[in-house]
Order: structure tokens, then C-alpha cells, then sequence
């Protein structure tokens, strides 16, 4: 067992390909679960604001459940436990089944609010130029409810960088499994953890420029004088290019 810090140890793992196919697996769990989330996350906002009550119900009562019980055991329900009900998933299919459920709560929350914060009198210009609702929500509501719903998307993609360590305890080989694969069979703890540590901070940091980036395009047409008062304008804007 080693004795203390070991540099060479450190310096040969913070380039080791077993690391790295790991933090490359979390890197694609993420984006996979952040799509599949956003996609559920987006039906479930839709169906909160909608005035039928039978699908408002479900989807409160979805977000309320995953919202309000720990990804963990959401995991071990789904790698374990549907195995009893007769269905089984591969560690891949529950961990992105699993990322992907929770995270929709959350996003659909998001969703949301970025739709509600657009004033209803920009739907009822679009309304009155003769758009259907669902123009309506792709050119007029959709485009202004993404400068809220950005920052915090973003947020949800930096904080799902770290979250998908949970998936080790089903044994999914992304990056804190494998250091702690490794740990167990060369028992440099915290050289290992230092490296793992150094990965997922440069995957945030990473994101976080790309955040700033894209914050400041969904940003620019707000900085440069547009309101509310301009639906109609940007209606006829949309309407010239159909």
C-alpha cells in the first residue's frame, strides 16, 4: 500500500486512457440525458399549461414524484428493482433511463416559467396577425422564453456533469467508477481523486464558456432596445419570410 502523496502516481494517471474513456462517458451520459430530459421536460411543461385537466395532473404529479425523491433510489429502483417486474435493463439503459426521468422533472419546471414570464398579450398579437398557436409558441413565445430558459439550462448541464458519478453506484463506467476501480487496485486515494477532480472541473469549465456563449447570442436582441411592445413586428417579420 502506498505511503503518502506520490507525484509520479498522480502525473501518470491525469493522462491515463482508462480515466479518460471515463470522463468521456460522462461527457456523453450528460448531453444524452440533457436531451432526453429537455425532450420529456418540454411534453411535461406543455402539459402543466394546458387547460385539460387530464394531462395537467399527470404531469404535476410526475414532477412531484421525481422531484421529490433522491436520484439515487430513483437508480437502484430502476437497475433493481423492474428486474421483480419482469424488465430488465441493461447498466447503460438504466443509467441514461434514470438521468433522463429526473432531469425532465427539473426542466419542465424550467420550461415552464420561461413561457409564463412572456406577457400573454405577445400571444394574442400573434393570435390577431392569424397565427395558430403552435406558430405562436415556436416564433413569438418560444424565442423570448429562451433568454430565461438558457442560464438556467445551463446551470442544469453543469450540475448534470457532476451528478452522473451517482450512476457508479449501479456500476455505469464513467468517470468516478473507474477511479475508484483503479483505487481499489493500486490504493493511491488521493492522487486518484485529485485526478478525477481536475476532469470534472475542466468539463465545467469548459461548459461554462460555452454557457456565456450562447447567453450573449439569446441575449443580443434584448440588449439592443426589443419589448414586448414588438409581437406585432416581429410577427410581420415571421410572416414575410413564410
Amino acid at each position: 500500500m502506498g505511503q503518502g502523496w506520490s507525484w509520479s502516481g498522480f502525473a501518470d494517471y491525469l493522462f491515463n486512457p482508462y480515466i479518460l474513456n471515463g470522463a468521456l462517458t460522462t461527457l456523453w451520459l450528460t448531453l444524452a440525458s440533457i436531451a432526453g430530459g429537455l425532450v420529456v421536460g418540454c411534453a411535461l411543461a406543455l402539459a402543466r399549461l394546458s387547460r385539460h385537466r387530464w394531462l395537467v395532473a399527470p404531469a404535476h404529479f410526475y414532477i412531484w414524484v421525481f422531484r421529490g425523491t433522491p436520484l439515487l433510489v430513483q437508480l437502484i429502483i430502476i437497475y433493481t428493482g423492474l428486474p421483480q417486474l419482469g424488465l430488465k435493463l441493461s447498466v447503460i439503459e438504466s443509467a441514461l433511463l434514470g438521468l433522463i426521468l429526473n432531469e425532465a422533472a427539473y426542466l419542465a419546471e424550467v420550461v415552464r416559467g420561461g413561457i409564463q414570464s412572456v406577457p400573454v398579450g405577445q400571444t394574442n398579437a400573434a393570435r390577431a396577425m392569424g397565427f395558430s398557436s403552435a406558430q405562436s409558441m415556436r416564433y413569438i413565445v418560444m424565442p423570448q422564453a429562451m433568454r430565461l430558459i438558457i442560464p438556467t439550462l445551463g446551470n442544469s448541464i453543469n450540475g448534470l456533469l457532476k451528478t452522473t458519478s451517482i450512476t457508479s453506484v449501479i456500476s455505469m463506467e464513467e468517470l468516478l467508477r473507474r477511479t475508484q476501480v483503479l483505487i481499489q487496485e493500486k490504493f493511491m486515494v488521493l492522487e486518484l481523486f485529485i485526478v478525477a477532480a481536475i476532469y470534472y472541473l475542466l468539463m465545467t469549465t469548459a461548459w461554462d464558456f460555452i454557457q456565456r456563449r450562447i447567453e450573449r447570442h439569446y441575449g443580443r436582441a434584448y440588449r439592443t432596445g426589443t419589448t414586448a411592445a414588438d409581437a406585432p413586428v416581429v410577427a410581420d417579420a415571421v410572416l414575410e419570410q413564410r
